[in-house]
């Protein structure tokens, strides 16, 4: 089963200098059917404004993933870490048992375009933790988070994966039917059987065994591999 969330169907938050659209239920959206999907709680796609931000802020007990997509991140927290993230860099940061953070568009002049998101940790308590890496691009899929950092990929508090997936042709992605999958285009459009997907639209897929992604054109999109 394949149940589309189109980009134009998330919420929508606007306030001035940041424009947010939120995959789940988050902060004055409210949606029943889309309070979450499995492990993942929030999937944020922001545009930030030059010199604009989020200022410093608590978490805690939660796994919070960055992908910057245009622009770059510049990054403060309460671990002592001061870091910019640029285009194309993912940035890990496990929240535990409690840490403070701040990130802003650096820039004088260039939008930020990121995802944010939030995945619900199966350890509680944790030491928080920071980390980010490049990915080297290439067609196929990257392992960017795994429970135990198989791959050089970051390792993550809960039994799932997240991997890039980059294409122009066609990608045939083999399911495990006892596992959930989310799947969200980050760049370009994908087909999936008779349907087209532009960036910013998502599929959450069950009980399915294969996915076969075709492009006509460089397409990227992140695959959620996560627990039922």
């Amino acid at each position: 089963m394949i149940i589309p969330r189109l980009s134009n169907e998330r919420g929508l938050a606007k306030h001035g200098w940041l424009t947010s659209r939120h995959s789940f239920s988050f902060a004055d959206y409210y949606d029943l059917n889309f309070m979450g999907f499995s492990a993942l709680r929030v999937i944020n796609e922001d545009w930030i404004d030059a010199g604009m931000g989020f200022g410093m802020h608590p978490h805690r007990d939660m796994e919070i993933l960055t992908y910057v997509l245009s622009g770059a991140v510049a990054h403060k927290d309460s671990m002592g870490n001061s870091e910019i993230v640029p285009q194309g860099e993912f940035q890990l940061m496990s929240a535990g048992t409690g840490v403070r953070h701040s990130e802003f568009n650096p820039s004088d002049t260039d939008e930020l375009h990121l995802y944010q998101i939030w995945i619900m940790p199966n350890q509680l308590g944790v030491t928080p933790r920071y980390k980010q890496a490049s990915f080297a691009d290439k067609i196929g899929g990257t392992l960017i988070l795994s429970p135990t950092g198989d791959d050089n990929s970051f390792t993550v508090y809960q039994d799932m994966k997240l991997w890039r997936y980059q294409l122009d042709d066609e990608q045939n992605v083999t399911l495990d039917n006892k596992r959930a999958y989310w799947l969200q285009v980050a760049k370009g459009s994908v087909r999936v059987g008779d349907e087209s997907y532009q960036a910013g639209d998502a599929l959450a897929i069950v009980d399915e065994n294969e996915l076969v992604v075709k492009s006509d054109e460089f397409a990227e999109f992140l695959l959620f591999d996560l627990p039922r």
